[in-house]
């Protein structure tokens, strides 16, 4: 006889568990977006300060612009020792003591009573918090966790920037203006100590670590080999880099690129505003109206990137930027009008549409070691910012006003454009998985 309570065995394997409805990578990407957006807010404050920090203490613009070419100097040359340390020593350590240095030197600020100062807190500390949350930052991310939607993503967070101009530009125009340049600071001290808190509750360094395949992917990738300190690595990376061509390239385009926008128009389009007559809080209302077509102008491009020549993206971009610098000087007023508005928006889109194609490229050309060559071209970015800071102040204490940097910038992009034609039309094949690493 059939014993009826015993249930019929059956060879049949449980069924798997059905995936989770949000791979947590997007979790990953939303607080990196996070820190993107602060760590950009953060950045803009001395654009802002530098006719406060005129009238109170008699610094000249080249004095203010000493210390944004030391933030954006630094910024540019931490990012690739950044990209090596947070493969040595884990991302959300780096991106907390980078925060933490942000807030340290932001609020120390309002001790300050010497220019050096200003350049010790905003120049050094700011600029190497800042740095260590570069490009390089959303280059591994992005390598770890996506393998699918690599250029949407990597034009997404670096939209950030943009958007953390939109964030903070008007609060923070609107603190100096009604509440003096102190308290502008003291809330960038704060804030980047909030920013902190998603970064140690939710970061994951790899998606293995929660038992997932990064997103899109069929296998799961090996990380890269970590031996020996992350500067030997940086500068061992930057040493085979630097024999190939596509490199000085792409760090050559990229340092125009960052000559015409942190370094001129982020830092200088305000005060340029302002000596037109235009009100602080309207001409900053401006640029962040720059960093919300910025946005859709950055995404879009990450879109483009995973469908387009890289290439030829960057070459349209650099041309277009070019002729808008070139219109600049004759669209200044003393209120808004459709002219400059017009800029904004046309201006607004190409911003930084240029780095989702440039990370591309990057990872073309080296592959596993993309994010510290990215590192690197971004430093380039950042010596052209530092370089343009300084210069355009030099030039409005000396002239008078900003038009010789305009058409100069205008100039430069010109070049770009070149560099970004002598690129070979298809670098060496390199596998996803290696690219994704």
């Amino acid at each position: 006889m059939t014993d009826l309570s015993t249930p019929p065995q059956t060879d049949a394997a449980p069924a798997p568990a059905s995936p989770p409805r949000l791979h947590y990578a997007w979790v990953v990407a939303g607080v990196a977006l996070v820190v993107l957006v602060g760590s950009a807010g953060f950045r803009s404050t001395p654009g802002l300060m530098m006719d406060a920090l005129n009238s109170e203490f008699g610094w000249s613009h080249a004095t203010v612009s000493s210390a944004v070419s030391v933030n954006l100097t630094l910024y540019g040359l931490t990012a690739p020792f950044a990209a090596a340390l947070m493969d040595r020593f884990g991302v959300r350590l780096v991106t907390v003591c980078a925060l933490l240095l942000i807030a340290t030197g932001s609020g120390l600020t309002v001790l300050m009573t010497e220019p050096w100062q200003l350049v010790l807190c905003w120049g050094v500390l700011v600029g190497l918090g800042s740095g260590s949350m570069a490009g390089a930052f959303a280059t591994t991310i992005t390598g770890r966790w996506f393998q699918a939607h690599q250029g949407l993503v990597t034009g997404v967070l670096t939209a950030a920037g943009a958007a953390g101009n939109l964030v903070f530009m008007p609060v923070l125009a609107a603190l100096v203006t009604e509440h003096g340049w102190r308290t502008a600071v003291v809330v960038v001290s704060l804030a980047a100590t909030a920013v902190a808190v998603p970064v140690l509750l939710l970061m994951r360094e790899r998606p293995a670590d929660l038992g997932l395949l990064p997103l899109g992917a069929q296998e799961q990738p090996a990380p890269p080999a970590v031996t020996g300190s992350a500067l030997a690595r940086s500068l061992r990376v930057l040493k085979e880099a630097a024999r190939t061509r596509a490199f000085w390239l792409l760090a050559g385009s990229f340092a125009i690129c960052g000559a015409t926008t942190n370094g001129l128009v982020g830092t200088h389009f305000i005060p340029a505003a302002h000596d037109h007559g235009m009100p602080v809080t309207t001409a900053a209302g401006l640029l962040a109206l720059v960093g919300v077509f910025d946005v859709a102008g950055t995404v879009a491009s990450g879109w483009f990137t995973d469908r387009f020549d890289s290439r030829a993206l960057l070459v349209t971009y650099y041309a277009l930027r070019g002729v808008s610098l070139l219109f600049l000087p004759q669209l200044f007023a003393d209120s808004l009008h459709p002219p400059i508005l017009a800029f904004v928006i046309f201006y607004g889109l190409d911003w930084v549409a240029t780095v989702p194609p440039t990370i591309a490229l990057c990872r073309r050309h080296f592959g596993a070691d993309a994010p510290v060559v990215f590192g690197w071209v971004l430093a380039a970015h950042q010596v052209g910012a530092a370089v343009v800071a300084s210069l355009a102040g030099l030039a409005r204490d000396r002239f008078g006003d900003y038009d010789l940097a305009w058409y100069v910038a205008g100039g430069l992009c010109g070049l770009a454009v070149l560099l970004c034609l002598a690129l070979a039309r298809r670098g060496p094949a390199v596998p996803a998985a290696a690219a994704a690493g």
